[in-house]
């Protein structure tokens, strides 16, 4: 039984949850209302992680066993007190994405099925300058999170070497995502380029741990830096953000000194609040600061100019990009070359 609607008061706000009792994640049996009122819970922090962002919601209507969809462009019916935001996708498309500014929004869409908040790194100010430079350590098949925890320290002491401090969450899933805010002074193009360059800088400290390989059959058991997180519109599920598995984990800001202790399955939609009621938004502090990318975009024009190691390969929907080496599987290729030189025998 899905239960008749409710009204939520949420600030200066009225926002109606319909079906309040239908079950959204299996495992424990939480419901609809359980989601809306941990986001309550934690509105202030996961409003400041979504503030002014243009935000794609991953919308799961029917719960997380069932079917989802990607909404990038904001609701016919979306309130006029939402704001959005023009952007711009590779294709040359355009389109209008809400920019939660208060935790009422976040609410609103989470009525809709909006399980995870996915904000691009810019805001509806200026959309073609992002504010965060975001790296990912994804964790490929043989690894856990206490590999991206390790690859996580050294990536701390790279991100200070060049004058850069980062803010450690939980993924939600095995992996830790570290987000440095920025002035928004460079491109998309540009923000890419120095997430290149940091993981290089990672990946030769830690050579048999972290990889920047774009191919998957040339990472082997190690930490994955995605940088094409950074390319536009890829974006990472905020913190505080639920994550779409039966068991409900949250994406967890954490304190540089906490992550080795932390596990992902520590944080879900029950536990967080009173983790948060007890310690606030750890990550509170971002917007009080921002970094520059000249010594990360410097070791970039060094690694080309000292070793020819130049642009990698965007993700398989991008447009051909300037710069860019040949978007071909490494094992593809080398079965091309072997097959032209028989060929030409």
């Amino acid at each position: 039984m899905a239960g008749r609607a409710l009204e939520l008061e949420v600030g200066e706000r009225t926002v109606k949850v319909s079906n309040p009792d239908k079950v959204y994640f299996p495992e424990h049996g939480y419901t609809k209302l359980d989601m809306v009122r941990y986001y309550l819970a934690v509105g202030d922090g996961i409003t400041r992680a979504l503030r002014d962002r243009p935000t794609t919601l991953e919308r799961y209507p029917d719960g997380v066993t069932g079917e989802s969809f990607f909404q990038k462009r904001a609701p016919k019916y979306l309130p006029d007190w939402i704001p959005t935001a023009h952007i711009t996708f590779p294709s040359g498309r355009s389109a209008d994405e809400l920019c939660p500014t208060e935790p009422a929004a976040v609410v609103w869409a989470a009525n809709l099925g909006a399980v995870t908040f996915h904000p691009w790194p810019v805001r509806r100010a200026d959309t073609e300058h992002p504010d965060e430079l975001r790296i990912d350590l994804d964790p490929q098949p043989g690894t856990d999170y206490q590999d991206a925890v390790r690859a996580a320290h050294e990536l701390r002491d790279v991100l200070e070497g060049v004058g850069l401090r980062g803010w450690p969450k939980t993924s939600g899933g095995r992996g830790l995502h570290v987000f440095v805010p920025i002035t928004p002074d460079w491109t998309f193009v540009q923000v890419r380029r120095a997430a290149i360059a940091c993981g290089r800088l990672l990946e030769r400290r830690m050579p048999d741990r972290v990889t920047i390989k774009w191919w998957k059959e040339e990472r082997g058991q190690r930490i994955f830096v995605d940088y094409n997180q950074t390319a536009r519109d890829r974006t990472i599920a905020s913190a505080y953000s639920v994550r779409p598995r039966p068991h409900a984990p949250v994406s967890a800001p954490l304190r540089w000194e906490e992550i080795d202790d932390a596990r992902p399955e520590d944080f879900d939609i029950m536990t967080m609040p009173g983790r948060y009621a007890e310690v606030g938004d750890v990550h509170a502090d971002m917007d009080d600061h921002r970094f520059g990318l000249e010594a990360l975009l410097e070791a970039a024009r060094k690694d080309e100019a000292d070793h020819g190691l130049g642009d990698l390969p965007y993700p398989p929907e991008y447009p051909k990009m300037p710069g860019e080496p040949k978007r071909v599987q490494p094992s593809r290729a080398r079965k091309k070359t072997a097959a032209d030189g028989t060929a030409g025998e």
